[in-house]
């Protein structure tokens, strides 16, 4: 009789617990648990840019940086004279856009994660006699180049005004060796480390 009496008191002392529990919003766990803190912010995600602000500081363009193991597009701005040529904006576009992949990411960019391969004093230049005229040719030679510098180039370019707007971008060096058309296609932007943006030759004019 003690046994079963002590038993029910345990009980309704258990129930008395579990409503005054209920009551004050917590509910009663049997395992303790610890979900830590919460991220400070997601990878590979800025803030959305305010365009309008972005516009009134220059023309609006997309540059290729790394993150984790591919590349992802990060808002800027290039300055160009009014009324240049077109020759001389592809050229101006295509210096500004190397200078700002070989520029230290903002800090915001690099709390996102985000990071650059290309290094800085690449020089870009136009056509050479027989080069297609939408010909771009670095300081040095593409092949030289990091498979993650090179793909974050050849895409930057292939996306902007420096280019067609096919996807490609004719790239050459400062030697005498002919240019060739790279492109930047979904498996170079997935994995550049790994995946060299594919190339072919052109015809001389």
């Amino acid at each position: 009789m003690t046994t079963r009496l002590v038993s029910r008191a345990r009980i309704g002392a258990v129930s008395v617990l579990a409503l005054l529990l209920a009551g004050c919003g917590i509910r009663a766990t049997e395992v303790p648990t610890n979900f830590g803190p919460a991220p400070s912010r997601v990878r590979c995600s800025l803030a959305e840019p305010d365009v309008s602000t972005q516009a009134a500081r220059g023309l609006p363009v997309q540059v290729f940086l790394l993150c984790g193991s591919s590349l992802v597009t990060v808002d800027r701005t290039v300055r160009v004279p009014d009324g240049a040529a077109d020759s001389e904006r592809r050229m101006l576009v295509a210096q500004d856009l190397l200078d700002q992949l070989a520029a230290p990411p903002s800090p915001a960019e690099k709390e996102a994660g985000y990071s650059t391969d290309v290094r800085g004093g690449i020089k870009v230049s136009g056509p050479r006699p027989g080069d297609p005229e939408d010909t771009l040719r670095l300081s040095l030679t593409p092949d030289s180049l990091t498979s993650y510098a090179l793909a974050q180039i050849v895409c930057t370019f292939s996306d902007s005004a420096a280019a067609e707007g096919d996807g490609s971008v004719v790239l050459g060096g400062p030697g005498a060796e002919p240019p060739r058309r790279w492109e930047c296609t979904d498996e170079v932007r997935a994995r550049p480390g790994s995946k060299e943006p594919p190339s072919k030759d052109v015809p001389r004019e």
